[in-house]
């Protein structure tokens, strides 16, 4: 294997990693997906996202590595605290898992370093892509590898249903939940039906 091809993929679930592995696999990196996401809530949700991740890497045929130690819901909580809306609260946490991901990548061996954050129309693309510049711009830092995912996002939605991945219903933190199932709780409180 080139070592100078060595790319670390952060993995936020398995649909949105299927596009990204198979460009970056086509451009000639020897992918590894990381999945680390101390972000998702519950604690059931981040399983069946990892199980997902795991099915995705082994169906495209690469490795993966699980950074489980790093799920702590109270710790994630207590850092957005003060940027809990959005968009402050989504650039700090696709930011720190994009830090965290560069310092996993430098630690062991890889050269490159990029994110399935960046295959998602619901993600800060632009801040994910600052981000991962400023980091690849420290002395003895991975390179960035940037690329605009989303243009394959219908086909990864395809890919990942073909699949039979758990497609989750949310972006993953407690604060996505409660915006994506406000509008059922609204019902209710109408006095109409969820």
């Amino acid at each position: 294997m080139d070592s100078t091809n060595r790319l670390l993929l952060h993995v936020c679930c398995g649909p949105c990693a299927i596009m990204p592995i198979l460009r970056l696999l086509d451009d000639g990196y020897a992918v590894t997906a990381w999945y680390m996401n101390p972000n998702i809530h519950p604690l059931s949700e981040y399983l069946r996202r990892r199980e997902a991740a795991g099915q995705c890497a082994a169906t495209l045929g690469i490795p993966i590595f699980y950074a489980d130690k790093t799920w702590d819901i109270t710790t994630w909580l207590r850092s957005v605290q003060g940027r809990d809306a959005a968009p402050a609260r989504c650039a700090y946490c696709c930011t720190s898992r994009l830090e965290a991901a560069f310092d996993f990548a430098a630690r062991n061996g890889f050269t490159w370093v990029s994110s399935s954050l960046l295959y998602s129309r619901y993600q800060p693309h632009e801040v994910i892509k600052k981000a991962g510049e400023q980091f690849a711009a420290q002395a003895g830092a991975p390179g960035f590898v940037y690329r605009d995912f989303r243009d394959d996002w219908q086909e990864g939605i395809d890919r990942s249903k073909a699949m039979e991945l758990y497609r989750q219903p949310y972006c993953g933190c407690i604060y996505s939940e409660a915006e994506r199932y406000h509008k059922k709780l609204d019902r209710c409180i109408a006095g109409g039906t969820p």
